[in-house]
């Protein structure tokens, strides 16, 4: 009987242990995490006064309800579901065509990584700026494309290029940063799998086709799962870009620009918490099917 006590002792203790060194972390979890996602639950049911002191008056599930006849909430949906359904797939295509070259033992590879990493590390803003320069009806871009003898673009002013200007823009700063997370997980590919397939016969493209795309699976979908995310979080090339309108006629609308211009414009605080859960709910949708398409409970 004493020795089942001073077991069960010794278990509080340690679990009261576990759950001190648990403590800063369930704390900063806690406070920036769970908090806000609860008072983004409460913002959503309310319509929000700001001027004259907050005031809040729950309205239930009409600020939902508004979501289904805002015209500009189904633009920004569109503008978004392009931008990643463009955006992703090439910057995954091009980082790991970029990985690939550099895992091949070229000559200057060091200096290769450094030049193509370059974009990744540069601020997004100063990034923007710089494209802002090149995409003017007389800049760079225009020149180069009226030399080679192709059709030149308002890039800036012309709802149908604007957005495929942030896409290209975006591609070449973000597939550097993909491209190393590639580069790591070939260097951790066994040769002897090479060497085997050599000896079955296979070539290059037989190699890279059954060996290392395959391996690359678990790789893949966590490349393609943060690119998602990332890209219907766009912001704030698409606010340099469009002065905060998301124009030209809301060509550059996004998600989450509209969700800023719900708070800071119209002082709708509890229509953007019903804009931010959407956006939620379509990022962790595609997740999922993501995940049950790549195979991602494996990672």
């Amino acid at each position: 009987m004493n020795r089942r006590r001073r077991n069960r002792s010794w278990n509080i203790t340690e679990n009261l242990a576990g759950y001190l060194f648990m403590t800063p972390t369930i704390l900063v979890v806690g406070t920036f995490v769970v908090l806000p996602i609860l008072y983004a639950i409460f913002l959503s049911l309310q319509k929000v006064k700001l001027l004259g002191g907050i005031e809040y008056e729950f309205i239930g599930f009409r600020n939902f309800t508004q979501l289904v006849k805002d015209d500009r909430v189904w633009i920004a949906l569109k503008n978004t579901a392009e931008y990643v359904a463009i955006v992703v797939p090439t910057q995954t295509v091009l980082a790991l065509i970029l990985a690939v070259t550099l895992n091949a033992g070229i000559r200057g590879k060091n200096w290769w990584r450094i030049l193509y990493f370059l974009p990744t590390v540069t601020s997004s803003a100063v990034l923007t700026l710089i494209f802002m320069w090149i995409y003017n009806t007389d800049g760079l871009l225009n020149d180069f494309l009226a030399f080679v003898g192709l059709p030149t673009y308002n890039w800036l002013g012309d709802p149908a290029v604007a957005l495929k200007g942030i896409m290209i823009m975006n591609i070449w700063s973000t597939a550097p940063f993909y491209m190393v997370i590639y580069l790591a997980a070939l260097q951790d590919i066994p040769q002897k799998l090479y060497e085997a397939a050599e000896l079955d016969g296979a070539n290059e493209w037989q190699k890279f086709i059954y060996i290392t795309i395959p391996i690359l699976k678990p790789v893949t979908f966590f490349v393609v799962a943060i690119g998602v995310i990332g890209t219907f979080q766009l912001f704030d090339q698409s606010y340099i870009f469009s002065g905060g309108t998301g124009g030209p006629n809301n060509a550059t609308l996004t998600v989450v620009l509209l969700i800023y211009q719900a708070v800071f414009r119209n002082l709708q605080m509890g229509y953007a918490a019903a804009i931010a859960f959407l956006l939620a709910a379509v990022i962790i949708t595609i997740t999922l099917i993501q995940q049950r398409f790549f195979g991602g409970e494996r990672t």
